[in-house]
Parts: structure tokens; sequence; C-alpha cells
């Protein structure tokens, strides 16, 4: 597996120098927005006829143990491992022409209030907003373009002649989180003792203890518990908001005839997609 490696989206600048700059690192899914970045496309998956009905229950329950948190590792390793196995042979381009066109519809919708406004708030500090997602880059990249976001860390997978081969490059998850931000501090002159870190799953506390002013953003119960017991802040986020009403974003383009984008939530961060037209006939 390789190094994790950070995508740098606009070339914003802090005003602090070298070794004081700050940033502000958020997880993705339910704490900017309010369902799996990833598995909202499950629908369009099934209308554009790449995954099967039984696929689509995968996701569902997926979402489901991912909302009410009672997942456990293997559980999650198994989704992962069949979820990424799904994408194997589709083509990387197809997946990204696919993202452009629909991610305004369907991830605009369900960004948080909240986060828009915290992510403003850390730009106007002079912070640097970098996104850690488990989710797969396709979609994570995008979705920090539309939120005005430095950088994203995000999962990758191996891709050989344009095509992907169901196996993953770089997991972001868990543990691998806490190196990339710490890399990525040595990097860019990050004081991580001054920077900030949002999530909502146990599964990022070390992301959240990499920092020192870690919040936990609409916690599951274990990191609840954690958040209280350290006395981190808990932050509760409830107002989901079209994007288009809190910033100026660029055109979307007109939705495809079918539409297959797919992923893996919390456990996978796959992107999974190809193109194909359906037919005209009711």
């Amino acid at each position: 597996m390789s190094a994790p490696q950070s995508v740098p989206l606009v070339g914003r600048l802090s005003g602090h120098l070298t070794g004081h700059r700050t940033a502000a690192f958020f997880d993705l899914d339910k704490t900017i927005i309010a369902k799996s970045s990833t598995l909202a496309f499950s629908k369009p998956f099934q209308a554009g006829g790449l995954i099967s009905r039984r696929a689509v229950l995968r996701s569902a329950y997926a979402q489901f143990v991912y909302l009410v948190g009672g997942a456990d590792h293997d559980q999650m390793e198994k989704l992962r491992a069949f979820m990424s196995q799904l994408c194997a042979g589709w083509e990387v381009a197809t997946v990204q022409d696919i993202v452009a066109d629909t991610l305004h519809n369907v991830v605009d919708p369900i960004v948080y209030d909240e986060a828009v406004s915290l992510i403003e708030e850390h730009h106007l500090a002079g912070r640097d907003v970098i996104i850690v997602s488990t989710s797969g880059s396709e979609v994570v990249g995008p979705i920090g373009e539309m939120l005005g976001a430095d950088r994203v860390i995000a999962t990758r997978m191996e891709v050989v002649d344009g095509k992907y081969t169901g196996e993953i490059d770089y997991y972001a998850y868990a543990e691998a989180k806490a190196e990339a931000i710490r890399t990525l501090a040595e990097e860019n002159g990050y004081d991580l003792s001054r920077s900030y870190a949002y999530s909502d799953s146990i599964t990022d506390v070390h992301m959240l203890e990499a920092v020192g002013h870690p919040h936990a953003v609409n916690p599951d119960k274990e990191l609840r518990k954690v958040a209280t017991g350290r006395g981190w802040p808990v932050l509760v986020f409830a107002r989901p908001v079209a994007l288009r009403s809190r910033m100026r974003l660029p055109a979307a383009k007109p939705a495809l005839a079918a539409l297959a984008v797919g992923g893996v939530v919390v456990v996978g961060g796959v992107v999974l997609a190809n193109l194909r037209r359906r037919n005209q006939a009711v």
C-alpha cells in the first residue's frame, strides 16, 4: 500500500509564517454532509443497471449501521472488500465524468449549514481547511472544491491502464488519517497544537488526538463518551442546507441519462462508477 497523498485544491495560503501556520481538519460524512458521501448515490447505481438489488440492499444496510454506529471492524472489512471488488474493471475517466455531472444534485442539498459556517470562519482566521475522508478521492476531491477546501486526503483505488483493479492503493481509515495529518503538517509547517479537527466517529479518535483543538460533531456513542471524558467540545449539526444558498457555485452540468456511481461509507471509501445509457422505452 502506497503512502498517503494530499491533493491540493486551491492555491490559498494562510498569512502565518512557516512553522506557525494552522489548519482545520474535517471528516466528511456526518460531519460536513448529512449522510454518506458515496452511498448517497445508491439509487442512481441501480437505475443505471450497474449494480444489483442485492448490492443496493447492502448499501442500505451499510448506511443503517453507519448512522446508528453499530458496526464492528469485521463487518466493516467484509463490506469494504465487497464494494471494492465491485468496481474492478471500471474506467476512471467515466467515474470522474459522472461525479462532475451529478455531484451538485446529489450532495448539494445535504451539506450542513453549521459546517459551511465553520469552514468560512477557519479561512477568515487564516487557517487552511483540509478534508480527511475514508471515502474515495474521486468523490471527496470535487466535494472539497465545492466547499473551498485547500486540500483533501482520501482513499485511493489502484488504477492500471485507466481502470480500477479492485484493490485499494491507500486506505484513509482510523490511524492512517492521523498519520496523514502529521505528514501534511511536516510538509506545510502546520502547528498541530494550535490546529483544529472535527469528526463524528470513534474510528477518528486518533485524528482528533493529533491536534490541540479536537471537536466531536454529531458523535457516535463511543466518541461521545471519549469527548465527555476528555473535555472535548461536542457540536450538534442539524441544518442541511443547499450549498448554493451559502456560496457561489459553478453551474452544474445537465444530468446524464443514466447514472452509476458507487462507493463505500466509512468502511470502504471506494468510489465505484461506470456509464451506461438507459433505453428510452418505458
